[in-house]
């Protein structure tokens, strides 16, 4: 069983979310999401996200048929852990992390990055809202 791990906030799904999870799952048998808390999101993205609560962005990426398992996690630390525990074969991040530091890269066979689609992303769709 080939096991492939993402993560992020996964706050309003728009198509990139949708094409990377479809992407990561042709790489393996079993996708696996890790799931920022609301708590880390608000740390990371500021006081006004996430826009959707946990359990409804668990209960959304649970729904897609792409997506296996949905883990939470509420640190950098809790999120190196998880990936550790599952030992995925594949890790894909966006590939704005190329010159990052990627968490968990070293408990991983491979590490693939993918591409944005255009410009769509959840900050910018928020900013409509504004």
């Amino acid at each position: 069983m080939v096991k492939v791990w993402t993560n992020g906030c996964f706050d309003v799904l728009h198509r990139g979310h949708i094409e990377m999870l479809k992407y990561a799952k042709s790489l393996g048998d079993e996708l696996i999401v890790g799931l920022d808390t609301d708590e880390k999101v608000k740390k990371d993205k500021g006081i006004t996200r996430p826009f959707n609560k946990l359990e409804d962005r668990v209960a959304i990426l649970k729904s897609i048929r792409h997506v296996d398992h949905v883990v939470a996690f509420n640190s950098r630390v809790e999120l190196e852990r998880l990936i550790q525990e599952y030992g995925p074969d594949f890790l894909v991040v966006g590939s704005d992390w190329k010159n990052g530091e990627v968490v968990g890269k070293e408990y991983c066979k491979n590490l693939k990055f993918f591409d944005r689609i255009g410009d769509i992303s959840t900050t910018r769709i928020l900013s409509y809202l504004k």
